[in-house]
């Protein structure tokens, strides 16, 4: 017993055929790339079976089928966003691993797959019946939200002009601030853009949004460089007219260069503030416009995204967000690889990517973010704080060993820094 009936729904129609189980458990881990509809089922399928000219649904007719075949019946209903098996082939898992299929045979090759959290998993058709409309009817009262407009958009902009402003005019009726309170005053204000929640993404923050799928997108992303590694070509990517990268959530790359892009923007907006507020006050000019100050921002961020940076070892970020949208992981060349010349391993590494014998990987993590909670990838404050606790306790517990371990060394540099201190007051 080795085939089942599958079902596949959408907001469309629906679909019904007999398919090997390993076929529906492809179709299982599909979901991975959050389709909406059958065809973008059937390109996610690609993923796990590499595709023939003959496509996996090509036998399929129209319509529910819900009557068992061989090993049971399994349905997916994309708009419900329901997944119920009865099968006895395998029982479907939200989390697992699919055998990668070459388009003849089923390979040793291993793809990890994980379905998002929102999507319901059961045992049971009479249990699909009964939730099938509730969740539809949810799923439509919270219609997809597309958070870049505002996050890139006008309202970022008018939120960095009027706080740089505001701070500016306390700086020139008091007195001009230190850099590093320069440096204080912007990070306060880049957090206070993330924590504050705005209804035009439903009363959630702009932080909240960023991280909402975060996970979701990273192992995903991992899995696509597992697979790349393991198979030897590119997985397919997500195409632009799909549901999943219209409507893409963040994931660390993006939310790296997010971090990158409002912190240049708040120092460059900040440097204008403060010059023009100079200038009026030695010249009796008017300061710049907020129309203005918008105006000269969007053309930075617009340079900035488009543009080579140097810590992102010449990538362009636009295509960093771009990349990480379709689930394409971003790749190094042979020369990116050998970091020391003299290393022999960054050597081999770098001559196998050469000639084409392997593939590394590039990606951001977001070491260079600074270390409060509103720019952490924590949900909450209360595992950010558990975090800090743990690496407090971890250090201590490190300077403890090392102590008692190397109690010589300790005492040198004792000796050095009261030697140095003499010194210094001599």
């Amino acid at each position: 017993m080795s085939e089942v009936r599958l079902n596949i729904i959408d907001c469309e129609g629906a679909i019904h055929g007999t398919v090997h189980g390993s076929v529906s458990d492809a179709v299982v881990a599909s979901l991975s790339a959050e389709p909406q509809t059958v065809i973008e089922v059937e390109a996610a399928v690609a993923r796990f079976i590499r595709p023939t000219d003959q496509g996996p649904f090509v036998s399929f007719k129209p319509g529910v089928n819900d009557e068992p075949w061989d090993a049971g019946v399994v349905l997916v209903d994309l708009a419900a966003r329901v997944l119920a098996s009865e099968s006895l082939y395998s029982q479907p898992e939200k989390e697992g691993e699919v055998a990668y299929h070459d388009g003849t045979t089923a390979t040793e090759v291993a793809v990890l797959y994980r379905v998002p959290d929102d999507w319901v998993f059961l045992n049971s058709l009479t249990e699909y019946e009964a939730v099938r409309a509730r969740r539809r009817a949810e799923l439509a009262t919270n219609p997809p939200l597309d958070a870049r407009p505002l996050l890139y958009g006008n309202a970022l902009l008018e939120f960095i002009v009027g706080k740089c402003l505001r701070a500016q005019s306390r700086a020139s009726s008091e007195q001009e601030f230190t850099e590093e309170e320069i440096a204080s005053l912007i990070s306060d204000i880049h957090a206070k853009w993330l924590i504050t929640p705005r209804e035009e993404l439903n009363g959630q923050s702009p932080r909240d949004v960023l991280l909402a799928r975060r996970e979701h997108i990273d192992f995903d992303l991992h899995t696509r460089q597992l697979q790349w590694t393991f198979v030897g070509e590119g997985p397919p990517c997500l195409s632009r007219d799909s549901f999943a990268y219209r409507f893409a959530g963040f994931g660390t790359q993006e939310c790296v260069v997010y971090y990158d892009l409002v912190r240049h923007l708040l120092w460059e907006c900040w440097e204008r503030v403060r010059k023009s507020a100079k200038v009026k006050k030695s010249e009796g000019t008017a300061a710049p416009e907020i129309t203005q100050l918008k105006s000269c921002l969007e053309d930075l961020k617009t340079e900035w995204l488009e543009k080579p940076q140097k810590d992102y070892s010449g990538r362009i970020p636009v295509l960093i967000i771009e990349n990480e949208r379709r689930r394409l992981p971003s790749t190094m060349s042979s020369k990116d690889v050998v970091i020391d010349e003299d290393c022999d391993i960054c050597r081999m590494m770098g001559d196998d990517i050469s000639m084409g014998l392997g593939v590394s990987f590039w990606s951001l993590d977001g070491c260079n973010m600074d270390d409060d909670f509103a720019f952490s990838f924590f949900r909450t404050h209360e595992e950010w704080e558990a975090d800090k606790r743990q690496w407090e306790e971890f250090n201590r517990e490190f300077d403890r060993k090392w102590k008692e371990e190397h109690p010589d060394l300790v005492e040198e540099n004792f000796e050095s820094l009261d030697s140095e201190g003499d010194d210094f007051i001599q």
